[in-house]
């Protein structure tokens, strides 16, 4: 039972994956938890594993679901859950996309979604310092990292270095602040 029920919430969940891993974290993380499977701060861990790790970060955190929950089977079922549905669906949408892209129906459609997943990614964000206790607690290490952000949004869109470079300088000031 807890296969077929990792694979059909799984499932669910890419049936509705828009915007991207981050932006479909939060309903990983309401069943994970919901089910028992992980507790919110094993969760925060998964992501972080899963965002390490190379692939997409829904499939990743669902491989690492389904393998705390049922071993190696359990990792199988959730992953062919979290995929199965982005499958059929760009095999059916490639057949007729291509004739109705340029439709302005279908160009609103996406441009409504946008503001949709960027909310979604905030959110993400926000449950994410919550669970590792950087919100909520006024402690040097949450201001310190909240200035690691603060310096790397101005990186990435003042100075318009790459993310790669960010990603390292942020990382060595992890590595220096922390240590």
């Amino acid at each position: 039972m807890a296969l077929w029920q990792l694979f059909w919430t799984f499932f669910k969940i890419g049936c509705f994956s828009f915007g991207g891993g981050y932006a479909i974290t939060p309903v990983i993380e309401k069943d994970a938890v919901a089910y028992g499977w992980l507790t919110p701060a094993e969760f925060t861990d998964a992501v972080a594993v899963a965002g390490m790790a190379p692939g997409p970060i829904a499939t990743n955190s669902a491989v690492f679901v389904g393998y705390k929950t049922a071993g190696l089977a359990g990792a199988l079922s959730a992953t062919a859950g979290i995929v199965l549905p982005s499958l059929i669906i760009v095999i059916i949408l490639a057949a007729f996309f291509y004739k109705i892209h340029r439709h302005r129906h279908v160009q609103a459609v996406f441009y409504g979604l946008r503001p949709v997943v960027s909310g979604l990614i905030v959110y993400a964000a926000i449950r994410f310092g919550m669970n590792g206790g950087y919100l909520g607690t006024f402690a040097w290490q949450g201001l310190v990292a909240f200035l690691i952000l603060i310096g790397a949004l101005l990186a990435l869109i003042r100075f318009r270095l790459h993310p790669v470079v960010v990603l390292l300088m942020s990382g060595l000031a992890g590595i220096v602040i922390y240590s």
